[in-house]
């Protein structure tokens, strides 16, 4: 898979899928079983387990590929198990408002990332990942690299954060002297590059705009690094500020995303715009947003709204 240049969480999402596989069937080995097997495992998924259609899906994926690139004997699964097919299903959008209220129960550098979230239109680890040299405070501009798809990508910085990120920054730059005076402020680079700029790690360019408090030791060198924010932690702040915000939506992270471009295509941008902007390969993927816009069902007006004084008042019932 690293030959392949898979990203890291789908290489952990494959590998546990083989681990769950082997255990299920007492830890046999893979050149033992086939598609009977196979079969077996993902049926006891769906029926036991009850799990969503994407998960099995991405279960056959992780061993549709370890017995092709692995193992060397490609499956024939098309006559065994039937490929589930995945819901679409309308985002979950949260009004300016509502929005505002959620930012407003956020504090601190959790602030900053949900106004990112939804001014700029990231995915939470697009946003956790940034380096400081893809912010562009003057052009207001960010830059995503290696987002979804291994895509770069520049989407706008909104005005509205612009001075705050600054004023982070500042003070990401304080605790990184502090740090290279202690003999420590590396941070991990992608690829080969810490071999091809041996004192880039410590650079100020290639820091993480949203550093972790602690460092850790580097399992490969030894050399005390630091990671940037965990999204577990975001996802939790984001969580309990929509429960106090009193949003009767089941919003998350990836609602602010949303948001952003529905708002977007509200105010008319155009549509092709807006897929630049969020990274998608296809217009399709963003035409999803022109479901969800205020006025519902594409502006169609409904039938009901014509009957006026044709329609007689409800009763009043009594307590």
């Amino acid at each position: 898979m690293r030959l392949g240049h898979y990203s890291l969480r789908t290489e952990q999402a494959y590998a546990g899928w083989v681990v769950r596989f082997v255990r299920f069937h007492r830890l046999r080995h893979p050149r033992e079983m086939g598609e009977r097997e196979v079969a077996a495992f993902l049926t006891w998924l769906a029926e036991e387990r009850r799990v969503a259609v994407s998960t099995q899906v991405q279960a056959q994926a992780a061993l549709v590929f370890l017995y092709r690139e692995v193992v060397g004997r490609p499956l024939r699964m098309s006559t065994l198990v039937p490929r589930g097919r995945v819901p679409t299903r309308v985002p979950v959008v949260l009004d300016v408002e509502e929005v505002g209220r959620v930012l407003g129960q956020l504090e601190g550098v959790h602030r900053l990332i949900g106004l990112l979230l939804y001014g700029s239109g990231l995915r939470l680890l697009e946003c956790l990942e940034l380096r400081v040299k893809d912010v562009d405070l003057m052009r207001q501009e960010i830059r995503v690299r290696r987002g979804k798809g291994q895509k770069d990508r520049v989407t706008l910085l909104p005005e509205a954060a612009a001075g705050q990120l600054g004023e982070h920054l500042i003070r990401v730059k304080l605790m990184h002297d502090k740090a290279l005076a202690a003999g420590t402020g590396g941070v991990v680079l992608p690829g080969a590059l810490a071999r091809k700029y041996p004192r880039a790690d410590r650079s100020w360019p290639w820091q993480w705009v949203f550093p972790a408090r602690q460092t850790y030791a580097d399992p490969d060198t030894g050399e005390m690094r630091r990671h940037h924010l965990h999204p577990s932690a975001v996802q939790r702040a984001v969580a309990e500020a929509v429960r106090r915000s009193g949003v009767g939506k089941r919003a998350s992270c990836h609602t602010f995303r949303h948001s952003f471009a529905t708002h977007l295509l509200e105010a008319g941008y155009d549509i092709r715009t807006v897929q630049e902007l969020l990274g998608h390969n296809d217009v399709s993927t963003t035409m999803i947003y022109t479901h969800v816009l205020l006025k519902g069902g594409r502006g169609v007006k409904s039938p009901a709204d014509r009957l006026g004084a044709a329609l007689p008042r409800p009763a009043v019932f009594p307590d």
